[in-house]
């Protein structure tokens, strides 16, 4: 069995255990009994126990959106529909205990930063997904935003018992027209003379950020 469906085997096998476990140790010892795959090998993939199981999941989370978006007919939609459409598919493919059991054990301190990069990554995918094109500080600041979407609206769904969790969806959609609004009031401060100003003199700096890149001719990366 390959490696990554052997890491997929033992993921499908944990989520039976992580209602009553968590993503712990002993989710990764009953999935790897479960899925027939030897313990040392499970460790072998998950070196950080149940902290990479959910990471594992969080990532798989990311794709299935990702392909979900595909098969949507983007056209005829505003680009804010579209953010909120491709974060909806993202939580409407995920299983609420799991991430409920996840949001509990990103919350730990020792693993705030991995939890943070997790949700910037799914910022990230959204992005891409989207076409986003932006090279300088745009492309950060938009991550930065959409993760505190997400982040906000993971936790109001996972309390949200409305009906089709309607009250999600509103609660997404007023987040987002908060950022609308922010954007738009970027868009006027760089158009009037003291925003000019600024960027063209203390805030200059800022044009030398540029989304991070990565390089074609690292080990392990396909050359076309």
């Amino acid at each position: 069995m390959a490696e990554e469906a052997t890491r997929e085997a033992i993921l499908g096998a944990a989520m039976a255990h992580v209602p009553f476990d968590g993503w712990s140790e002993m989710t990764l010892k009953a999935a790897a009994a479960d899925s027939g795959q030897p313990l040392a090998l499970a460790r072998a993939l998950f070196p950080r126990g149940g902290l990479d199981l959910a990471l594992t999941y969080h990532r798989a989370g990311d794709r299935a959106m990702i392909r979900a978006l595909a098969d949507q007919d983007l056209g005829a939609l505003r680009f804010r529909e579209r953010v909120a459409l491709a974060v909806r598919l993202r939580l409407e493919a995920a299983d609420s205990e799991a991430v409920r059991r996840g949001s509990a054990l990103f919350a730990l301190p020792q693993n705030s930063a991995a939890g943070a990069k997790a949700i910037w990554g799914t910022a990230d995918a959204i992005w891409t997904a989207l076409g986003d094109t932006s090279d300088d500080i745009n492309w950060y600041s938009k991550r930065a935003t959409l993760s505190a979407v997400y982040g906000a609206t993971v936790l109001f769904w996972l309390g949200d018992e409305s009906s089709d969790h309607h009250a999600t969806w509103d609660f997404l959609d007023r987040r987002i027209e908060g950022v609308m609004q922010f954007e738009k009031a970027k868009a006027a401060f760089a158009k009037n003379p003291l925003g000019k100003a600024l960027l063209n003199g203390p805030l200059k700096v800022l044009e030398r950020i540029h989304a991070p890149k990565i390089a074609d001719d690292l080990p392990g990366r396909c050359q076309d």
